[in-house]
C-alpha cells in the first residue's frame, strides 16, 4: 500500500468527544470512523487489524474442530420466547424492530436460540455428536451509555462459539480444549502474559461458574484477584470466602487487579437446547439432552484493549501478529536517487511477500513522517534518505526502540524475514 493513495488521513488534534486512549488513536490514525456513540466503522488499516483478529481466532477455534457458520442478524420472535428471554424484563438490552406485516424480530445480540433451532434440523443420533458451531459476526446491544470506544459499543464484533455433546463429561473435555485455545488466542495476539482465566458469576445462563478471560489494564472496569502461582483469577462478583474455598484458593495469594473481559466462556447445561426441542436418540433408543457450551471473544473489543495497552505517548504500537503492515519504509526528501531506491526497496519487500506502507507523499516533512509513523505504529520503521544511503544502507528501527541501525537490502531482508 502507498501512503500517497491511502484515502485516509491521520490527524493532529485528538477527536473532542473521546475520553478513551482506544478510540483517540484509533481515530486519529484513520484506523476507525465513529458514526455515533456506540457504532463505529472500520477503515482500511483498521480492517487489516480487525481481519488478522479474526484469522488469529477462526485457526484456533476450527484447531479445536469448530465448523464455522454466518448466521442471521434478525431473529424470530417464538424461538425466544421458547427460552422465556424475548420479554424485555428478563434481556433488557435488546434492539427490536416490526417487519411491514406487523410481526415483531429480534435484532442479534446473541445466537444461542437461532444455533440451536438450526442444529434441530440436524441433529437427532448420538452418531451426530458431539458438535461445535461458531461464526464472527456483528452483534448489537442497546446499551444504556456507550462508552470507552470500541470496548463497549453498540455495534461490535464477536466471535461467539456453541458446543454440543451427549454427556456431560464429553462437554467438559470439549470445554477445556476451548479455554486452552482461548490461551493459544491471547498468546499469539501478545497479550497472553497479563490474560488471566478468571472465576465469575454464571448469570442467566447457569448456576455454575463461568469462566471470563480478563486482560490486566489500568482502564479495566472490572475488578480481579489473580493468583500469580496458579495463573488463574476471581471476579469481584464472587469474592466470597465461600466460593473461594470452593474454588481451592487461598485468599492472603490474591491480588487485586483491573482488568478489561476479552472473552467468556459459559456451561448452558441443557437450558436452550431442552426448550427448543433438540434431542439425541442414544444407542439403546433412548431420547436424552444435549448438553450446550457458549464460547464468545469480542473481536473489536479485543482491537482496542490491544490500542490501550501497546501504546505511548507518541501512538500506536501494534504486535507482529496484527499489525496492519510489517514495515512502514519512509522516503524522505525530494531527491531523485532517494526516490529511486525508496522504490526499488518497496518492490523488492512486496515481492519478497512482506507487508509494507509506503510512505512515498511528496511535500511533506520529515517530521511529519516520523511522527505518522510512530502514530500509526507498525512494528519496523525503514528510511531511505541521503543520509542513509551515504552511510551505506537504510535505517531500521523497532517501534518498541529508541534508535535504528543503519543495514544493507541483504541484512534487512533477512531480519524482515526471519520476523514475518
Amino acid at each position: 500500500m502507498k501512503q500517497s493513495q491511502l484515502f485516509t488521513k491521520t490527524k493532529k488534534e485528538s477527536p473532542a468527544d473521546e475520553i478513551s486512549k482506544n478510540a483517540e488513536l484509533l481515530i486519529k490514525g484513520g484506523f476507525i470512523h465513529k458514526e455515533m456513540a456506540g457504532v463505529y466503522a472500520f477503515l482500511p488499516l483498521g480492517l487489516r487489524v480487525i481481519e488478522k483478529i479474526k484469522t488469529i481466532i477462526r485457526e484456533e477455534m476450527n484447531a479445536v474442530g469448530g465448523q464455522e457458520v454466518y448466521m442471521t442478524t434478525l431473529q424470530p420472535r417464538d424461538i425466544w420466547e421458547k427460552t422465556d428471554r424475548w420479554d424485555d424484563k428478563k434481556v433488557d438490552n435488546w434492539f427490536k424492530t416490526k417487519l411491514k406485516n406487523g410481526e415483531e424480530v429480534g435484532v442479534g445480540l446473541t445466537h444461542e436460540e437461532p444455533i440451536v433451532d438450526a442444529l434441530g434440523g440436524y441433529v437427532s443420533s448420538y452418531r451426530d455428536l458431539p458438535v461445535s458451531i461458531y461464526q464472527i459476526q456483528n452483534k448489537f446491544r442497546n446499551e444504556l451509555r456507550a462508552k470507552s470506544g470500541i470496548l463497549r459499543g453498540r455495534e461490535f464484533m464477536m466471535k461467539d462459539m456453541y458446543s454440543f455433546a451427549r454427556t456431560e463429561e464429553e462437554h467438559l473435555k470439549i470445554y477445556e480444549e476451548v479455554a486452552q485455545a482461548y490461551h493459544r488466542v491471547y498468546r499469539r495476539l501478545g497479550i497472553g502474559h497479563i490474560t488471566y482465566r478468571t472465576y465469575a458469576d454464571g448469570g442467566i445462563f447457569t448456576k455454575k461458574f463461568s469462566d471470563e478471560f480478563q486482560t490486566i489494564s489500568g482502564v479495566g472496569e472490572d475488578t480481579i484477584y489473580v493468583d500469580e502461582e496458579k495463573n488463574i483469577a476471581v471476579n469481584k462478583e464472587i469474592y466470597t470466602d465461600e466460593n473461594l474455598a470452593k474454588l481451592g484458593l487461598d485468599k492472603a495469594k490474591l491480588v487485586e487487579k483491573r482488568a478489561i473481559e476479552v472473552g467468556n466462556i459459559f456451561p448452558l447445561e441443557s437450558k436452550y437446547t431442552d426448550a427448543l426441542g433438540v434431542y439425541y436418540t442414544d444407542e439403546h433408543g433412548e431420547k436424552k439432552s444435549i448438553i450446550s457450551g457458549c464460547y464468545g471473544i469480542g473481536v473489536s473489543r479485543t482491537m482496542g484493549v490491544l490500542a490501550e495497552i501497546f501504546s505511548d505517548d507518541n501512538g500506536l504500537m501494534w504486535p507482529e501478529s496484527v499489525a496492519p503492515f510489517h514495515v512502514h519504509l519512509l522516503v524522505l526528501g525530494d531527491k531523485e536517487e532517494p526516490q529511486k531506491a525508496a522504490d526499488k526497496l518497496y518492490a523488492d519487500l512486496v515481492k519478497k511477500g512482506i507487508e509494507v506502507l509506503f510512505d512515498d507523499r511528496t511535500g511533506v516533512s520529515a517530521g511529519e513522517k516520523f511522527a505518522d509513523a510512530d502514530l500509526l505504529g507498525m512494528p519496523y520503521r525503514v528510511v531511505v534518505s541521503e543520509r542513509s544511503l551515504k552511510d551505506g544502507g537504510y535505517e531500521v528501527k523497532k517501534r518498541t526502540e529508541e534508535k535504528g541501525k543503519i543495514v544493507t537490502e541483504d541484512e534487512l531482508l533477512k531480519l524482515l524475514k526471519a520476523k514475518s
